[in-house]
């Protein structure tokens, strides 16, 4: 009875995000809207860390849509110093910065119910997860697909485990902007595309072939 209320009581725009999965889904990549992502943070425990900026990119066709792109920095009333010299954040600046709830609630709408796509996925979904529980509301219910479990379905690579930056240099893929939110999402789609360009070559791949081996669901 109480998580009805809860529901009822839940803001437009979450309402509006769990009614885009009530509509019939694409099966197919090419239908597919993905949203690539990536968070900054204040450093690697979701639990005690905040996000500082999240940047997302969409690819829709096979292809990266740079008009359908998205970049927020959020207020930091906690303060990291050790942390700057890797996202070059400062606590003040000339950057426009949001609430977090505000952050979030932007996310999720641009979200919709497409296709999460990150390098190590569960920390930036867990993250967003930690943000809207502090906002009383569930986690995302979008799939995902983490490149670096991707990359493990190439012809034997199965046991290989690469960060971000390894990956980058095998894909000759330039590293403009890496450790921006944003700079790492536009990097994080051209290394999905690259992998799953190279997937192709090497066998018939099907939509459902981008879950298998990972969660499909909630995280």
């Amino acid at each position: 009875m109480l998580s009805i209320f809860n529901r009822k009581n839940h803001p437009s725009f979450w309402k509006m995000y769990l009614s885009a999965f009530k509509q019939k889904q694409p099966n197919t990549i090419k239908s597919t809207r993905f949203v690539v992502f990536d968070t900054e943070t204040t450093g690697l425990n979701t639990i005690t860390d905040k996000i500082l900026s999240i940047g997302a990119i969409a690819i829709t066709n096979n292809t990266i849509d740079v008009s359908d792109s998205f970049e927020v920095y959020l207020k930091q009333n906690e303060f990291n110093p050790e942390t700057v010299e890797i996202h070059g954040i400062l606590k003040v600046g000339e950057l426009i910065k949001i609430e977090e709830e505000k952050a979030v609630e932007e996310f999720v709408k641009y979200l919709g119910n497409s296709i999460l796509v990150a390098h190590h996925a569960a920390f930036d979904i867990e993250m967003i997860n930690t943000a809207l529980k502090k906002m009383n509301l569930p986690k995302l219910k979008n799939k995902s697909i983490d490149t670096g479990i991707l990359y493990k379905k190439l012809e034997g690579k199965k046991n290989e485990h690469f960060s971000l930056d390894k990956l980058s240099e095998e894909f000759n893929i330039p590293k403009h902007d890496r450790h921006t939110a944003s700079g790492d999402a536009y990097i994080t789609a051209l290394l999905f595309l690259k992998i799953l360009s190279k997937l192709r070559k090497e066998r018939t791949i099907h939509y459902s072939d981008l879950f298998r081996g990972e969660s499909t669901g909630l995280i």
